[in-house]
């Protein structure tokens, strides 16, 4: 079998291995050698130095079908729980007429689901870095498998609250080691640029999917049958991850107990999680009116959140300082010798993946109820129209894994950012009276345009930007900030636009008021996306081709 062979940055922590023609781990740095045992020589937890040592491992080169499975396997659990998402989401009225759900908790099956994955994220790629991706995958599909089933079980409200925070959390496993699975089993090149464009493919094109499912499914043989079916591939795809997805070769340090209590920063988990559930959870009740903010409990929430935001940045500054291991280190966001123009890649990233989900997602919201209260389409008539955003998105993916090493990455993410803000900007402009090949058709197949290209750009940034060791935390760090985009987008329009129907009310009928609150909502996202299409420009330029196969 033919090889490549790839050098990575790994940890300081040098243990004996067995000998392998596949793993070569020279002597160099120039890191202490304290706390030796009789398994070879540990990293010293207080010693975060900048020096490195440098491992060279080979790469098998797997056949095209292994490759295909491989892919398959790290992007079919993330695509199979957006599928659920979406069915949630556009049956949302039937299921908690159903099961009893009160009108106060009618968003937090939906929510919830993002607030635990995003609390979580940033722990499980710091787990899936020190134990390693393939058992931290492994464990998120057993655990999603079990509570979607159990989903479509519920009998009442509470439950399914319950079991679509677990699942949350069970997703926070799957996302940051599925961009280590990637990053272990492709060197950088065609595969591994595929294999990310397929990744990227799996959470936007899933939901849209899901709002066609859904609404097929609620014509048909009820919403439960998506949870069970889902739950039925969730297992298949369990059990081809556990045959086909290699064991990390980096992970050549054993994994022991005091390895996951001195290289994963728990206070900083905690205060940042805390952080991060109490911003979401006052997001979530101020959603139905800006008047819940004056509650004192909601105000006492935010301010919580604050705090904790504010002890988490001088913790891990601390950590960095003290030289100990920080749950997210700040020289994260800066340039190094090697990467130039990292801190400014890497921060643009973020603030553009953001602002992408946030558009994104209350989009699809809002378009979801134009089409049903403005227009008056069924559910199954609603999620129909949406399937021309699923051919745009799969489409856009393996455009984006084609043209990633052929054109630059600002221009390709300018691009794609300067097409799907011409979606809300249809929208805001669009009546309810007009044919839908007027206006929302062009709008559903320009939205997921940059979200897709993004997300592929993004995880080629991040592994090229990265030493390997890290690939982990950084997936996590990108995919937190697209969760609490998706929840702070979609809270920030439903104020907007619930402030705007409770206006217009008392001057005008129900439709009148509801159009003008959709309106707002797509000024917004139009706002959002004219600063991502700044962003890419002024943050990518000079980035050049990425994606790019290394000899």
């Amino acid at each position: 079998m033919s090889q490549t062979a790839i050098e990575l940055i790994a940890p300081a922590a040098v243990h004996d291995t067995p000998k392998s023609s596949h793993l070569v781990i020279p002597a160099l740095g120039t890191r202490s050698t304290e706390n030796v045992t009789s398994h070879g020589v540990h990293r010293d937890p207080d010693d975060s130095s900048d020096e490195e040592v440098v491992s060279t491992f080979t790469v098998p080169v797997v056949s095209k079908g292994k490759a295909a499975v491989i892919i398959a396997s790290a992007s079919s659990m993330v695509l199979m729980n957006s599928v659920l998402t979406g069915i949630l989401t556009v049956g949302l009225p039937v299921i908690a007429a159903d099961i009893g759900l009160a009108d106060s908790l009618l968003l937090w099956p939906a929510s919830v689901y993002g607030l635990t994955c995003g609390c979580t994220l940033l722990l499980s790629g710091s787990i899936a870095d020190v134990v390693g991706s393939r058992p931290v995958y492994l464990a998120g599909c057993g655990i999603l498998s079990a509570f979607t089933l159990g989903c479509g079980l519920v009998k009442t409200g509470i439950q399914l609250i319950m079991f679509r925070a677990i699942s949350g959390i069970a997703m926070s496993l799957c996302l940051p080691s599925a961009v280590s699975i990637i990053t272990a089993a492709f060197a950088p090149g065609g595969r591994r640029n595929i294999a990310f464009a397929c990744l990227g493919a799996a959470q936007p094109v899933g939901f849209s999917l899901g709002i066609v499912l859904g609404g097929v499914l609620i014509a048909s043989i009820g919403w439960r049958y998506g949870y069970f079916i889902g739950a039925g591939v969730n297992v298949l795809i369990l059990i081809v991850a556990y045959w086909q997805i290699p064991a990390d070769p980096r992970k050549v340090v054993p994994v022991t107990w005091r390895r996951l209590k001195t290289e994963i920063d728990w206070v900083g988990t905690l205060l940042i999680s805390a952080s991060l559930g109490l911003f979401s959870y006052a997001l979530s009740t101020i959603s139905v009116s800006i008047r819940e903010l004056a509650k004192p409990g909601n105000s006492v929430t935010l301010a919580l959140s604050a705090i904790c935001l504010v002890g988490f940045v001088y913790w891990i500054h601390r950590q960095e300082r003290l030289g100990r291991v920080a749950m997210v280190p700040p020289n994260l966001f800066k340039s190094s010798v090697n990467a130039p123009r990292r801190a400014r890649n890497f921060t643009c990233v973020c603030i553009s993946v953001f602002f992408t989900w946030a558009f994104f997602n209350s989009f699809q919201f809002f378009t979801t109820l134009y089409f049903q209260q403005l227009q008056g389409s069924s559910a199954l008539m609603a999620s129909i129209r949406f399937i021309p955003m699923v051919i745009s998105g799969l489409v856009t993916n393996i455009v984006t894994g084609f043209l990633v090493k052929r054109v630059s990455a600002d221009i390709l993410c300018t691009c794609a950012a300067v097409a799907s803000s011409i979606a809300p900007l249809l929208m805001a402009l669009a009546k309810p009276e007009w044919n839908y090949w007027t206006a929302p058709f062009f709008a559903t197949i320009l939205i997921p345009i940059s979200a897709d290209t993004l997300f592929t750009v993004s995880n080629l940034v991040i592994t090229s930007a990265f030493p390997p060791k890290t690939h982990g935390l950084a997936g996590g760090v990108f995919n937190t900030i697209s969760q609490i985009g998706m929840s702070v987008g979609l809270a920030i329009t439903a104020v907007a636009a619930n402030s705007v129907v409770e206006h217009n009310l008392p001057h005008s009928d129900r439709h009148t008021a509801l159009l003008k609150g959709y309106r707002v909502t797509y000024w917004i996202s139009f706002g959002a996306a004219v600063m991502i299409v700044g962003l890419s420009l002024w943050g990518l330029r000079s980035i050049g081709k990425i994606g790019l196969k290394r000899e």
